[in-house]
């Protein structure tokens, strides 16, 4: 019923295959409400259980779940929201030995995850097997979005060049951090549903998604701050890219 996007935009939505990488926070409104959108097939790839810690802002989780894959429950719940969506559960976590034979079979990728080196293999398998990568992210109050990989537009790599910390390290502070810093339990909700509407104009191709921009947006204020991001054609590169999949001791 909305012009913009009209029954050939619906038909796109239809035939529109979507990854969602995180079934956690961001990924419980991004996978519900592109479920509701009519997304045709949908994936779902994470391999965590449900914690009562996480009940606070994955609100597509209850008590009952507790212990149980977020994948598993995440998918039978889409199921119920419309039958009609293809539902795939990919319970493995995305790592560069399976990054891109799980990319090339979706046509966007929904970055849903909470670690940086996640972020950079998604990155490179999107710009290798020409994918958009729709980013978010949130710490405390704060939240941000982008999209990567668009129509030669900058990616993952020219807002952060260099890779952080390893994963090792990061597991090892991970409970650490999040006790010091916590998380405000809307912030999942507010940024994965911009992620969902960057998805939506991305598949539709209306409105203008926020491809060289990274949108910051601070709840505790209500306020935007918008960065603009330059494209570095070094990082583009499909023979170093393809480097990092062939090490062994890549994250």
């Amino acid at each position: 019923m909305l012009d913009e996007i009209g029954l050939r935009g619906q038909q796109k939505i239809k035939d529109a295959r979507v990854l969602v990488v995180g079934a956690g926070g961001l990924g419980c409104p991004v996978v519900q409400y592109l479920t509701a959108a009519g997304v045709g097939r949908l994936g779902v790839m994470d391999n965590s259980e449900i914690d009562i810690a996480n009940l606070q802002r994955q609100v597509f989780y209850s008590f009952n779940d507790i212990g149980k894959l977020k994948a598993i429950v995440a998918s039978s719940q889409m199921r119920k929201m419309n039958p009609l969506t293809e539902i795939t559960m990919i319970n493995q976590r995305l790592i560069h030995a399976n990054a891109l034979s799980i990319i090339c079979e979706f046509d966007i990728v929904v970055d849903c995850t909470d670690n940086e080196p996640s972020r950079y293999v998604i990155n490179d398998a999107c710009t290798l097997t020409g994918k958009p990568m729709i980013h978010g992210a949130i710490h405390k109050y704060e939240g941000q979005v982008s999209v990567f990989n668009y129509k030669n537009g900058p990616g993952y790599r020219c807002l952060h060049p260099e890779e952080g910390e390893r994963e090792e390290e990061r597991r090892k502070n991970k409970e650490e951090r999040l006790g010091e810093m916590g998380i405000y339990c809307v912030m999942p909700g507010i940024i994965g549903l911009m992620q969902v509407n960057e998805t939506i104009k991305v598949i539709t191709g209306s409105g203008e998604p926020l491809s060289g921009k990274l949108m910051v947006y601070n709840a505790f204020d209500n306020q935007y701050l918008y960065i603009d991001i330059k494209r570095n054609p070094e990082n583009f590169d499909p023979d170093q890219i393809a480097r990092r999949f062939i090490r062994t001791d890549n994250p």
